[in-house]
């Protein structure tokens, strides 16, 4: 199965560290990080999880759910906790899926459909399930990146674009590069400067006229 931004994303049922869950269901009407690693007790994920679970407060002041994913067993899952707060310092605080069967490993085209054997894979064939998925309360993704073996991924970015798809959601502006949370956004081309005029009265800056900056505040003014 290949999945796009905008897609709906997947529903499934699966054990997870905190109890049996209906994908859907548990996300309800919130914004969802699905992220998914290849094994436990690898090195890298190891960091990973525990940068995630230290940036959990942040991710809940913006109403966001998290959901790991890992082609391991529950048991593994629970032993593998003590491993992740002894390396990072953070306690897991959110829940781990057991994708024993490879279910959704498979329903969201991480690996392919004739894969099996889960609990005798390596890292390395499972090397594919390293994805990161943002999925908004009407259950569409609206981002997906797939990161290599070797690079750690950046939490931090991943908060930001969390940051920039909300904004963008509720407001007729996109994000320029680099944004972060307050600096300006750009006003979308598909709005007309007689209708940008009644949006956002106190103008905006063009340094080129399909560019067209306005204050992040002047979202926020009406909101």
């Amino acid at each position: 199965m290949t999945l796009q931004i905008g897609d709906i994303a997947p529903d499934f049922t699966a054990e997870t560290t905190e109890g049996l869950i209906h994908f859907h269901e548990w996300a309800a009407n919130s914004w969802v990080i699905l992220f998914s690693h290849p094994k436990d007790f690898t090195p890298v994920c190891t960091t990973e999880l525990g940068a995630m679970a230290d940036l959990m407060p942040e991710f809940m002041k913006r109403g966001v759910k998290v959901m790991g994913i890992s082609a391991d067993t529950i048991g593994r899952h629970i032993q593998w906790k003590d491993d992740i707060a002894d390396v990072t310092g953070s306690q897991l605080n959110y829940p781990l899926i057991a994708d024993t069967d490879l279910l959704v490993s498979k329903l969201y085209g991480m690996l392919p459909k004739e894969a099996s054997g889960a609990g005798f894979r390596t890292a390395a064939d499972n090397q594919t399930v390293r994805t990161v998925y943002v999925i908004a309360p009407d259950k569409s993704i609206k981002l997906m990146i797939m990161y290599p073996m070797s690079t750690g991924r950046d939490f931090n970015e991943i908060l930001r674009v969390v940051d920039s798809v909300m904004l963008t959601a509720d407001h007729k502006v996109a994000t320029p590069a680099n944004w972060r949370q307050g600096d300006d956004v750009i006003i979308l081309p598909s709005v007309s400067n007689d209708d940008a005029q009644t949006m956002f009265q106190s103008g905006w800056t063009s340094p080129k006229p399909y560019i067209r900056y306005v204050p992040q505040s002047a979202l926020k003014a009406r909101s």
